[in-house]
């Protein structure tokens, strides 16, 4: 690990108060990562990643409901981000990544094993499976980052949260005709809108949103619908 990626590893741990644990098993994470043979994502080099990857998905703990959740599906996991740093931070929390390419979870499989986060468990299903399943109602909080348009996220978020949890969605720059359907299927689907906040995980951020939604209804039976459906015909 190069000096200068210790170095803003520390900074992160002084940010968000996390041990010198879980910098060690950042460290890893950033090490595997590079040292990935079938990657899904072109940052790799720790250098870049420590802020794409780590400090990007770190400023999910700004959220004082995701920091407290005791069980989180990560949907749309990709190669395991938010969700793998989110799990060495939260230590007590138990984290589902959820990503349908089994080749992807194969790979958030061997970096959760690389970084010891022994809390994290890939999941190869879609989110409707899910929460047509085993995830009904059993989630503290959903995240998702840079996967779909809002109305598409609050609709994958509702069936799978329980009562008073929260869907907290990483997005870029705002978009007033996105986040009006967003609030729009919200309403539909028992969230509602409590929150966006700007974040600045690391120097050169420029457009970077956490939108928070709490669910304050139960979702109506209808939901989840079939799989494929949300994004093809959105609720707004």
């Amino acid at each position: 690990m190069k000096r200068g990626v210790a170095a803003r590893l520390e900074e992160l741990g002084s940010r968000y108060s996390l041990p010198a644990s879980a910098l060690e098993q950042l460290a890893r994470l950033l090490d595997a990562l590079a040292a990935e043979p079938d990657p899904p994502t072109t940052v790799r080099d720790p250098a870049a990643a420590v802020d794409v990857h780590i400090a990007d998905s770190l400023s999910g703990l700004e959220i004082e409901s995701l920091r407290s959740a005791g069980r989180i599906a990560d949907l749309g996991a990709g190669a395991g981000f938010p969700g793998l740093p989110l799990a060495v931070a939260l230590p007590d929390a138990a984290i589902d990544l959820v990503e349908s390419s089994r080749r992807k979870c194969e790979v958030i499989e061997r970096l959760a094993g690389a970084a010891g986060a022994a809390n994290a468990r890939a999941l190869p299903v879609r989110a409707e499976e899910l929460a047509a399943g085993e995830g009904s109602g059993a989630y503290d909080a959903v995240t998702a980052r840079a996967l779909a348009p809002l109305a598409v996220l609050v609709e994958y978020a509702g069936p799978l949260l329980r009562d008073g949890g929260v869907l907290v969605a990483w997005k870029g720059a705002r978009d007033s005709e996105e986040e009006r359907a967003g609030e729009a299927a919200a309403e539909i689907v028992g969230l509602r809108i409590d929150e966006v906040r700007k974040v600045r995980p690391f120097e050169g951020t420029l457009n970077l949103n956490l939108y928070l939604y709490s669910k304050v209804r139960s979702t109506p039976n209808q939901f989840p619908r079939r799989p494929g459906v949300a994004s093809n015909r959105p609720l707004a």
